[in-house]
């Protein structure tokens, strides 16, 4: 069967959005990909052979733009942050609640399954009002074993996914989508412990804000932040993320990549927008930014989900390649028609495009080939290649770039007051020589395993489930 006939046998069974990621580049990109390949190959050559630093001013220049960018990003949302703040007043004064659909994906979760039944459970939200559709592989034997021994509550569904190509997180959610019957719908991980409250408190929100808003993001964060130092750092990246960055990006109305958990959606819109890629890897993001594409927005909820940070440093490097895969599919499917899509979200949305989600795996994938010119320079004995001028070009851009994101990470983990977070702040650098192997992993994923989804296993951390 060829891959248009493929394409088309699976949108008979579930929604897929007419941008998709089921093919990696077209001609075009492969051209021009090829020409800038060429055009970095000779700005070498010219350094080389004429001692040119053309390729170094170049990027510098880019690596130093986007963390400015960042950086300003950041005190936008400390300055002028427009999360939707909801009060205990303002829920206790509301009597009606709509039908609320919660979308709980899980692939070989049996360590975990008994913490998600009991967060949801917590809820605080009418429980006629509720939709909980549980969404189960096919082929998940472990998931099946456990289900036939737990009896759920009457507003618990299973749906189980048939197993067809692709098996991805997009494409139980677009399935779970076509049962969905609720106003409201969200999506929460297998290890997710949201505010009771939070269900609540994004009707409420959806209700204060213009129509064309369409998502509620909620804000993530971990439970488990002491557990070693790489949950450390973990915790510090996703505090600046979610705390600072997210809030920034919204503070400015510029397209926002979503979380893979938390999205409260308006149910109706989101079917027009034919849910999620299911060949996306990070389909959060994809949809992030088609949600703002078509014309809506994202906003920023104040209401928090709990999850797990990934303790061990494979299981972590797993995941942190799938997102970075997923950001470079979602970068190229919006750039097949860069024209058009200046044209439908403007020329300034566009440059914010390109640096919040081309430029997160342009600074991964560069930040270590920075530092290994600038130790090689360092100890280069007759520094032939690299005279001072590359050490007075690249080395206060590199330096300059990271104490950026040293800042950002002190400054949020301090703003919500976690002081034993500093520190490992401080030494994130080392956090990011990691960072940057995942994104590596993931960029040459993109060109071998496109679609292929690495599970991370969860479940790694069985201590107390609140942090202070």
């Amino acid at each position: 069967m060829n891959n248009k006939k493929i394409i088309e046998e699976i949108k008979k069974r579930i929604p897929v959005p007419e941008d998709n990621a089921f093919y990696n580049l077209t001609l075009t990109q492969k051209f021009y990909i090829l020409i800038l390949i060429f055009f970095f190959i000779y700005l070498i050559y010219d350094h080389l052979k004429n001692g040119s630093f053309y390729i170094f001013y170049l990027i510098s220049f880019i690596y130093l733009v986007i963390c400015l960018h960042k950086f300003f990003l950041i005190i936008a949302g400390i300055v002028k942050s427009s999360k939707i703040k909801i009060s205990e007043y303002e829920i206790l004064s509301n009597h009606s609640w709509p039908l609320y659909t919660i979308l709980l994906p899980v692939y070989k979760e049996k360590e975990i399954f008994s913490q998600l039944f009991n967060a949801v459970e917590h809820l605080d939200y009418p429980k006629e009002k509720l939709e909980v559709i549980l969404l189960v592989e096919e082929d998940d034997e472990q998931m099946e074993e456990i289900l036939k021994e737990k009896e759920l509550p009457a507003w618990w569904k299973i749906i189980f996914v048939p197993d067809f190509p692709p098996k991805t997180k997009g494409k139980a959610l677009n399935y779970g989508l076509l049962k969905a019957k609720g106003d409201f719908l969200v999506i929460y991980d297998a290890e997710d412990i949201p505010e009771p409250d939070q269900l609540k408190k994004a009707v409420i929100g959806f209700r204060k804000v213009e129509k064309n808003v369409i998502c509620l993001q909620a804000k993530l964060n971990y439970y488990n932040p002491y557990q070693n130092i790489l949950t450390e750092w973990f915790t510090a990246e996703y505090t600046s993320w979610f705390d600072l960055y997210l809030p920034g990006i919204d503070t400015i109305r510029a397209p926002i990549p979503l979380g893979g958990t938390s999205n409260h959606f308006r149910t109706e819109i989101l079917r027009k927008l034919n849910g999620w890629d299911p060949f996306n890897v990070t389909e959060d993001c994809d949809l992030g930014i088609r949600i703002f594409k078509e014309g809506y927005r994202t906003r920023v909820l104040d209401a928090i989900t709990w999850e797990e940070a990934n303790s061990k440093v494979g299981n972590w490097i797993k995941q942190r390649s799938r997102w970075v895969k997923g950001y470079i599919q979602t970068y190229f499917v919006n750039m097949r028609k860069p024209f058009q899509l200046i044209k439908r979200i403007g020329f300034i949305n566009f440059l914010h495009f390109n640096i919040i989600v081309g430029g997160n795996f342009f600074t991964l994938c560069f930040n270590p080939i920075a530092w290994i010119l600038l130790i090689f320079w360092l100890f280069s004995s007759y520094k032939l290649f690299f005279p001072n001028k590359f050490f007075l070009i690249v080395t206060p851009v590199l330096l300059f770039g990271n104490l950026i994101f040293v800042f950002i990470n002190a400054i949020a983990v301090f703003k919500r007051k976690w002081y034993r977070l500093i520190i490992p702040s401080l030494l994130s650098p080392f956090y990011w020589l990691l960072m940057s192997a995942g994104a590596w992993k993931g960029l040459f994923q993109y060109f071998r395993k496109p679609h292929f989804w690495e599970k991370t296993t969860h479940a790694l951390f069985f201590g107390n489930k609140k942090i202070s």
